[in-house]
């Protein structure tokens, strides 16, 4: 997949094209059907697939106070945008200035213009041009008058819920991490590194490792059960501590993974501070709760492996 970083660096001649555009938080469901009917509309019309985005989102900076954590990075939102196979990404730097660019002058200078569109789709809910002062009405005059077909897509449901990346944060943020893994259509993770100065360590005889402080989207505090990806050096099974760490009087907020299946005599793996690490979080166990001893918090450890290990067998049967 092609990526652009900004209007200036795509070619002249780039298209004819068929666009997406969207924040594209979390790529999930929702945004995984318009993406695919942007897909199969660019091979019937001989078009290229794309998706148009922003970055930071729009409401940092226009509302910051009211700004959302980020359900995926832009980097790891383009990588997720690039396993939908598409042809390109543009990613459009949110500027002030590019915030005052009328609903007019974006659909003439950017879809008709530099990409050439022929047709664009839309969230039936989409919003664009200065203020948000448009939406799908004015997207489809003003694509009847530069040459541009506009298709709509209703909302996903699972279940009683819509898939929006709004209602994944709310669910990730009160550590309901399965229905969020529903939503998405896998499970809700974080990208990072290991804590500087830790590598894989023990903490009361379980082998653990330590991510680095995260400042996007994190679940409730509490205990979950987790998979960790070692930067191409292996997936391992795992009990995840988000939070504070009470029983040791630690205060700052620390996300501790126990790893289940770590053998260090079969086990090789290199860690430095810029490993990538992902951590996928599967289902919430527990609260995170102060304890009397650390012989009492380990045996709620133990505990926590044992429901893990379950949940881990369980799910290999099918």
């Amino acid at each position: 997949m092609q990526v652009f970083r900004s209007l200036e660096e795509i070619p002249a001649g780039f298209g004819p094209t068929v666009v997406a555009v969207g924040n594209f938080d979390g790529v999930h469901r929702g945004h995984r059907a318009i993406i695919a009917s942007v897909r199969e509309r660019a091979q019937a019309l001989g078009a290229k697939s794309v998706a148009l985005t922003f970055d930071p989102h729009p409401v940092r900076l226009l509302r910051p106070g009211q700004s959302p954590k980020l359900i995926t990075p832009l980097d790891v939102r383009l990588e997720l945008l690039a396993s939908t196979g598409l042809d390109a990404t543009v990613v459009i730097p949110f500027t002030p200035e590019f915030s005052l660019l009328t609903a007019q002058d974006f659909a003439s200078g950017v879809l008709a213009g530099l990409l050439e569109a022929v047709e664009v789709h839309e969230g039936d809910n989409f919003r664009f041009g200065h203020n948000a002062s448009a939406g799908i009405l004015e997207l489809r005059e003003l694509g009847q008058s530069l040459g541009f077909a506009v298709v709509t897509h209703s909302a996903i449901h699972v279940g009683r819920l819509i898939v929006s990346s709004s209602e994944i944060r709310r669910r990730v943020a009160a550590g309901d991490v399965s229905t969020a893994r529903r939503l998405l259509g896998r499970p809700f993770s974080i990208h990072s590194t290991q804590a500087r100065g830790r590598g894989i360590g023990s903490r009361l005889t379980v082998p653990t490792i330590n991510l680095a402080p995260y400042h996007e989207l994190l679940p409730a505090d509490g205990v979950y059960v987790t998979r960790l990806h070692i930067g191409g050096q292996g997936v391992f099974d795992g009990v995840t501590n988000a939070g504070v760490r009470p029983t040791f009087g630690e205060p700052s907020y620390a996300i501790e993974t126990y790893l289940l299946d770590f053998d260090p005599n079969r086990d090789e793996i290199a860690l430095t501070a810029e490993t990538p690490l992902e951590l996928c979080f599967l289902k919430r166990l527990r609260g995170e709760r102060k304890f009397e001893t650390p012989e009492a918090l380990k045996a709620q450890i133990l505990r926590d492996v044992g429901q893990a290990q379950r949940f881990f067998a369980l799910s290999r049967q099918f």
